[in-house]
C-alpha cells in the first residue's frame, strides 16, 4: 500500500480551492438568475450590447448536440467527470512554482463541475450572458464557460510560455 504523497496534496490545495470558488460563485449567480427571471425574460444592462437572460442549453457548448433526445446530458456528465479526474491528476504533477498551468486547470475544473451541477440537478446548463450587437448575437454562456474559456487561454498561453523557454534554453546551450 503506498503512501498518499502529502506535498503533492499540500500543493494541490490552493488550486482546489480556486476551482470551489469558481464553482461557488457560478453556482449562486445561476441561482439568482433562476431567481428572478423567467425563461427568455431579458434585462438590458448595457442597452444594445449586453443583457442578462435566463436561457437553458441542454447540449455542451454553443448549443452542440442541444437538439439530441436526452443522452447528451449523460455523455457530457460523464466526459466533464472523466475530464475532472484528469485535470487532478495534471494538478498532483504541477512542479512548485508553477502558477499558470495549475491556475488554468482549476478554472477549467471549476467551470466543468459547476456545468456538471447543472446537468444533474436540472438536466440542462443554466445560461445568462447574452452579448450582442443587432443581428449578431453571441450565444448566451454563464461564469462556468467564462472560467473553462480563461482556462484553455491560460493553457495555451503556457505552452507557448514553455515552448519560448525551451528554445531559449537550447539557444543558450548550444553554442553557434
Amino acid at each position: 500500500m503506498s503512501t498518499p504523497d502529502v506535498p503533492a496534496r499540500a500543493a494541490m490545495a490552493p488550486w482546489l480551492a480556486l476551482a470551489a470558488v469558481v464553482i461557488g460563485l457560478d453556482q449562486v449567480s445561476k441561482w439568482v438568475v433562476l431567481d428572478r427571471f423567467a425563461e427568455y425574460e431579458r434585462l438590458p444592462v448595457i442597452p444594445g450590447l449586453f443583457d442578462l437572460t435566463l436561457v437553458y442549453n441542454p447540449g455542451a457548448a454553443f448549443s452542440f448536440l442541444a437538439d439530441a433526445q436526452g443522452w447528451q446530458r449523460w455523455f457530457f456528465t460523464v466526459l466533464a467527470l472523466a475530464a475532472s479526474v484528469f485535470i487532478v491528476y495534471l494538478l498532483r504533477q504541477a512542479r512548485r512554482g508553477q502558477w499558470l498551468f495549475p491556475f488554468a486547470l482549476a478554472m477549467i475544473l471549476g467551470g466543468a463541475l459547476g456545468n456538471v451541477i447543472d446537468r444533474l440537478v436540472h438536466h440542462k446548463v443554466v445560461d445568462f450572458l447574452l452579448f450582442f450587437q443587432h443581428p449578431w448575437y453571441f450565444p448566451a454562456f454563464n461564469l462556468a464557460d467564462s472560467a473553462i474559456t480563461l482556462g484553455a487561454i491560460c493553457l495555451i498561453l503556457d505552452e507557448i510560455l514553455r515552448w519560448r523557454r525551451g528554445r531559449t534554453s537550447d539557444a543558450v546551450q548550444s553554442p553557434r
